[in-house]
């Protein structure tokens, strides 16, 4: 296979980061299909797909009108047969369990062509855990996005057993699609950036599980030092509280961290309640007004 002969893109899981990796692709000319086991999760997918649309043409990322050119190209389907017979290449967007992530490529293994490119957008796993479990761990790999509203910068990411060209092909494809892509030379949990950002957040989770200080503080101080427009808890409330829960819930039972679970256990006090962050209006701050987004916040109370 070649990079030109890649035509049809299929996104397995239809949440936050699928239907964003799907945009894109649709956005730089090529055939989308979105596919999610659940149909509620589709209609939602294809309205936010919309609203990518709108957001991008407004902060001048991509021009009037070719959103909704992108809109055309991409379908929605919860039938697997249709959404991988004719794949060139596969990006999935599923829950961070290696199992369930090596259940579904599996699945698709016996529906995609045989030169299909599976790859998986895991922000915490790495891919040789479930790369035996593809069926085709030779043209596997990881190839992460972050949120494509902020940055253009996408991990490239090969386990021992994935194919040298299989890398420049999905190098070439980043390229194609308007992304910066960062090469790892060997397996990383979290890549580079998310490594650095997942340090970042279980210090502050540790903080503030320890009752060192309160969220607010954590956040002030992170952001009047670094000037950042956010904190780590902020942050943690655009991830998503519940995938937060389930990141770190798994590190803690595979490397039996106690420190771990006493974060874990914090986040899921809040992940209880439904307080799952942006996508619920609440998290560690209220939404769509965080207290963190007002101009003295970092002043603190005068």
């Amino acid at each position: 296979m070649q990079i030109d002969d890649i035509k049809n893109i299929l996104i397995i899981g239809a949440g936050t980061m699928g239907h964003q990796i799907g945009f894109i692709c649709a956005v730089s000319g090529y055939e989308v299909i979105v596919y999610d086991a659940f149909p509620e999760v589709l209609v939602k997918a294809q309205k936010q797909s919309a609203h990518l649309a709108k957001r991008l043409t407004g902060n001048g990322i991509i021009k009037p009108g070719e959103g909704d050119v992108a809109l055309e190209r991409m379908k929605f389907t919860d039938d697997p047969k249709e959404a991988g017979r004719n794949a060139d290449l596969v990006s999935e967007s599923i829950p961070e369990d290696p199992e369930l992530k090596g259940e579904i490529f599996g699945k698709f293994n016996k529906i995609c062509p045989k030169e299909t490119i599976f790859t998986t957008n895991t922000s915490s796993l790495v891919p040789s855990m479930f790369a035996a479990a593809t069926g085709r761990p030779e043209r596997f790999l990881a190839f992460h996005f972050h949120d494509v509203t902020l940055t253009r910068i996408v991990d490239v990411m090969p386990h021992a057993e994935t194919k040298s060209e299989i890398v420049k092909i999905i190098t070439s494809f980043a390229k194609k699609i308007g992304q910066i892509p960062i090469v790892l030379q060997n397996e990383q949990s979290g890549y580079i950036f998310n490594n650095m950002l997942m340090a970042l957040l279980d210090s502050a989770l540790t903080l503030a599980s320890r009752k060192i200080a309160p969220i607010e503080e954590i956040d002030r101080a992170w952001m009047g030092i670094m000037h950042s427009p956010t904190g780590p808890f902020g942050i943690m409330d655009s991830i998503g509280l519940d995938t937060a829960l389930k990141i770190t819930s798994y590190w803690a039972e595979k490397r039996d961290s106690d420190r771990a679970r006493k974060n874990a256990e914090f986040i899921k006090s809040y992940v209880d309640r439904d307080r799952l962050g942006v996508k619920s209006g609440q998290g560690f701050y209220y939404y769509p007004d965080p207290d963190f987004a007002h101009p003295d916040f970092v002043k603190g109370k005068q």
